[in-house]
């Protein structure tokens, strides 16, 4: 039998934070490790809203080298992009690959994912209403 789960809506500011530990402190809130009835198998996480993803940070020139790649399965289909254009482009998919990346390969992955809401900017007022708690911790 599981525990009945209270999920809360957790508000995060992205701008000037680092990606790594933003990542971070999304991945443990989106698991519920942060919660006092923690257990590995059960989907006990809160929802979280990330807004100002456009202003991101990476630590030292970090921002310089890294890149995201893909591979198409063909013969020199691998193609790369600097994080500086993936920012600009798709801000959202920087924070959502980098929480995805934390979060442990088992079947409660894609669901917990789902639960990550992530803006360039502000949230729009419908997502707002929905927020009990701003994360003040980086």
């Amino acid at each position: 039998m599981s525990t009945p789960t209270f999920r809360v809506w957790l508000k995060v500011d992205a701008s000037g934070k680092i990606l790594g530990r933003l990542a971070t402190s999304v991945a443990v809130s989106l698991m519920g490790k942060n919660k006092p009835g923690y257990v590995p198998a059960v989907d006990s996480g809160d929802f979280v809203v990330v807004t100002n993803a456009k202003s991101v940070a990476l630590s030292g020139d970090r921002a310089a080298k890294k890149t995201y790649w893909k591979y198409t399965g063909y013969p020199g289909g691998r193609y790369e992009t600097k994080f500086s254009e993936m920012v600009e482009k798709k801000p959202e998919e920087v924070i959502r690959l980098a929480v995805k990346r934390m979060l442990p390969k088992n079947n409660l992955r894609d669901v917990r994912l789902n639960r990550l809401k992530v803006f360039p900017g502000e949230a729009p007022p419908t997502v707002e209403a929905n927020i009990l708690k701003v994360y003040e911790r980086s």
